[in-house]
C-alpha cells in the first residue's frame, strides 16, 4: 500500500483541478432530470458493468432504499463499475454519489470535451457525498459514467448515483438482463481441475462462474477450466450471464467431482449369486458379534449404521466398543480388511428404522458422498447401503450416489433396501434412484417384510409370508426396469428379526427357484424366469447366529447354486 499512496495523492491533485474547473461551468436547472439509470442499485446490477466480477449489490450498509453497491479491488483491479447514460450535446450535467470507503473515485469519459472525476481520500468511516459536474460535446449524445475504488484496498459502496441534466431522450430500456445459462456439463476431470461448459446465452456479452457459491471466474465464452481444485472433491458448479444492463439469474447446479486422493482399496468382485446380511453395531438381544464372526456364506456383509451429524447429508461412524464387548476401532478395521481378502464385500450401511440422513439439495448430497467416501478410505469399507426407511428425493441422491461412484472408481458396492410400498411404481422416489444408477447399480434387496398385504405385479393382492409375496412383488422390480442382477430377496433370518413377515428359508429357496428356474412357484408364476437374480439378503447376520445360523446354512447354498 505506501507504494501506491504517492502515486494516488498526485493523481488527486490533478483531479482536484479538473474538478474545480468542471464546476464552473455551470450547474443543472429546474427543468433537468436524472439520466442514470438504477442509480439506487435497487434492480440489482442492471444497466451496470462492474470489472472483474468485483460489484455486487449489498443490503448494508445502504444510504437510501433497500440496497446499495458493493465493489471489491483487487491488487490488479480497481473494481470499476459503469454504465452509459444518453445526454444532449452542448449541455452540462452533475455527477453525484454517496459513498463509502477508501480511494473512492466518480467520473464521466467520453464526453466530448473534458472528462472529469474525483474522488474522496480518507478512512471511509460513514456516508460522504461526492460530486462533479461535466459538459457535453456538440455531437455526444452518449457518456459513460463511472465509479471505482483503488487497487488492493477494501471494499467500498456506493449509492444514489444521479447524472442530473437535460434530457437526451434515453428513456429507451436499453439492454435486457440475459437468461440463466444451460445444458451446464462437466468434463476433463484430473486431480486438481475440472472443465465446465455451458450453451450461450442470447445477448450476454461475458459469464461469471460460481463454485460452492462463490464467484471464481470469468470468461466471454462458454467454457471455463477451473484450476487448483482438492483431489477427490465434489464441487457444486453454476453460471450467470452477464451484459451492461446487468448479470443474469445462475444456472441450476451441477456437481463437478476431482479423481485421486488415494484409494480405500478396490475390493473383490461381487459374486453373481450374492448373500447379503445386515451386521449390527449395537447390542438389541441378537448375539453379538464381532466383524470376524460373521458367517461365511455372507457375500456382501453391511455395517449397520452411519450417523447422522449436526451438517445436514454428512455421515460419521462410531463402533459400538463398549455394546460389542470392548471391540476396538483397530480391530474392526483389521476385520474390515480380513472380509475383504477373503472376497467379501464390506459396506456401510445409511439410514435404519431411526436414520434422519436427508439429502434434499447439492450441499446436502455434496456432505454424503464427501463423508463417506471419507468413511471408506478410514475403514476400508468398499461400499455403502441406502437404507433409509423415510424416503429419499432421487434428484439429490442420485446426485450424491454419482459423486461418490466417481470418487471410488468401479468397484464400489451400491445396495439399497427399500420398503416394499417403495417399490411398488416406478414413480416412487426410491425406484427413480434405483433406475437412475442403473449403471453404477449392485443390488436392490428389498425388505418383504413389517409391510402387510402388497399389490404384486398382476395387479392382486398378497399377503406377506408366502411364495406368492416374494415371487410377485420382485416381479414389480424385474419388470420395471432393473436387471434380474439387481434384484434380491430381503427376509428376516428369524421370527425376532422383524416384527412381521418371516418365512422359513425353505420358502425363500422356493421363491429363488420359481424367479430364476420357474420352479416351485405358488399360485403366481412370472411370465418368464430370471436366471440372473442376484441372490438375498437378511436381517441380521446376529439374528441368524441367535437362530443357529439356520438361515445362512440353508439359503446361502442355495443362492450360490442359482443357475
Amino acid at each position: 500500500m505506501h507504494r501506491i499512496r504517492p502515486l494516488a495523492l498526485f493523481a488527486a491533485a490533478g483531479l482536484t483541478a479538473t474538478a474545480l474547473t468542471a464546476l464552473s461551468t455551470g450547474t443543472a436547472t429546474a427543468a433537468d432530470i436524472d439520466v442514470a439509470r438504477n442509480g439506487g442499485f435497487e434492480s440489482g446490477l442492471s444497466y451496470w458493468s462492474c470489472s472483474a466480477g468485483s460489484g455486487a449489490v449489498t443490503a448494508a450498509p445502504v444510504y437510501a432504499g433497500a440496497a446499495a453497491l458493493k465493489a471489491t479491488p483487487a491488487g490488479s483491479d480497481n473494481a470499476r463499475c459503469a454504465q452509459t447514460v444518453t445526454v444532449k450535446p452542448n449541455s452540462t450535467y452533475t455527477l453525484s454519489a454517496q459513498v463509502q470507503g477508501s480511494y473512492v473515485y466518480l467520473g464521466a469519459s467520453g464526453t466530448g470535451t473534458q472528462d472529469v472525476s474525483t474522488w474522496t481520500p480518507g478512512s471511509g468511516a460513514g456516508w460522504q457525498k461526492l460530486s462533479t459536474t461535466f459538459t457535453t460535446g456538440p455531437s455526444t449524445t452518449q457518456v459513460t459514467v463511472y465509479t471505482h475504488g483503488w487497487y488492493g484496498q477494501p471494499a467500498y459502496h456506493v449509492d444514489e448515483f444521479r447524472v442530473v441534466g437535460p434530457d437526451g431522450g434515453g428513456t429507451d430500456p436499453g439492454p435486457s438482463v440475459p437468461g440463466a445459462p444451460g445444458g451446464l456439463t462437466v468434463s476433463g476431470q484430473n486431480d486438481t481441475a475440472l472443465t465446465l461448459s455451458w450453451n450461450a446465452v442470447s445477448g450476454a456479452t461475458g459469464y461469471s462462474v460460481y463454485r460452492d457459491g462463490v464467484r471464481v471466474a470469468q470468461t466471454a465464452g462458454t467454457t471455463a477450466q477451473l484450476t487448483g481444485l482438492t483431489p477427490a472433491t465434489s464441487y457444486s458448479l453454476q453460471v450467470s450471464a452477464y451484459n451492461q444492463a446487468g448479470e443474469g439469474p445462475r444456472s441450476a447446479p451441477v456437481t463437478g467431482t476431482t479423481t485421486g486422493g488415494g484409494n480405500p482399496g478396490p475390493g473383490p468382485s461381487v459374486p453373481k449369486h450374492a448373500l447379503t446380511g445386515y451386521w449390527q453395531n449395537f447390542n438389541n438381544g441378537a448375539t453379538v458379534q464381532r466383524l470376524s464372526d460373521v458367517q461365511a456364506q455372507y457375500d456382501i456383509i453391511a455395517v449397520s449404521f452411519a450417523d447422522a451429524t449436526a451438517t445436514p447429508g454428512q455421515i460419521a461412524f462410531n463402533l459400538d466398543s463398549a455394546g460389542l464387548g470392548g471391540y476396538t476401532v483397530a480391530q474392526f478395521k483389521a476385520d474390515v480388511a480380513a472380509k475383504k481378502a477373503a472376497g467379501k464385500s464390506v459396506i456401510l450401511s445409511i439410514g435404519g428404522e431411526k436414520g434422519t440422513i436427508t439429502v434434499n439439495d447439492a450441499a446436502s448430497a455434496r456432505n454424503l458422498a464427501d463423508s463417506a467416501y471419507a468413511l471408506m478410505q478410514e475403514y476400508g469399507f468398499n461400499g455403502i447401503d441406502i437404507d433409509l426407511e423415510n424416503g429419499l428425493n432421487p434428484t439429490w441422491m442420485t446426485q450424491a450416489l454419482r459423486s461418490l461412484s466417481a470418487k471410488a472408481g468401479p468397484s464400489l458396492v451400491i445396495t439399497m433396501a427399500p420398503q416394499t410400498i417403495d417399490m411398488q411404481s416406478t414413480s416412487n422416489g426410491y425406484f427413480q434412484t434405483a433406475l437412475n444408477i442403473k449403471d453404477i447399480l449392485t443390488v436392490v434387496n428389498m425388505q418383504y417384510y413389517n409391510s402387510g398385504s402388497m399389490l404384486g405385479c398382476d395387479g392382486k393382492v398378497y399377503s406377506q409370508g408366502s411364495v406368492d409375496f416374494l415371487t410377485a412383488l420382485a416381479c414389480i422390480q424385474l419388470e420395471g426396469g432393473l436387471a434380474p442382477s439387481q434384484v434380491g430377496l430381503g427376509v428376516p433370518a428369524s421370527p425376532s428379526g422383524a416384527g412381521s413377515g418371516y418365512v422359513s428359508p425353505a420358502v425363500v429357496n422356493s421363491a429363488l427357484d420359481c424367479l430364476a428356474r420357474g420352479t416351485s412357484c405358488g399360485s403366481f408364476k412370472p411370465s418368464r424366469t430370471y436366471p440372473g437374480l442376484r441372490g438375498a439378503m437378511t436381517w441380521s447376520t446376529n439374528w441368524d447366529a441367535k437362530a443357529g445360523n439356520a438361515w445362512s446354512n440353508a439359503v446361502g447354498p442355495h443362492v450360490h447354486n442359482l443357475p
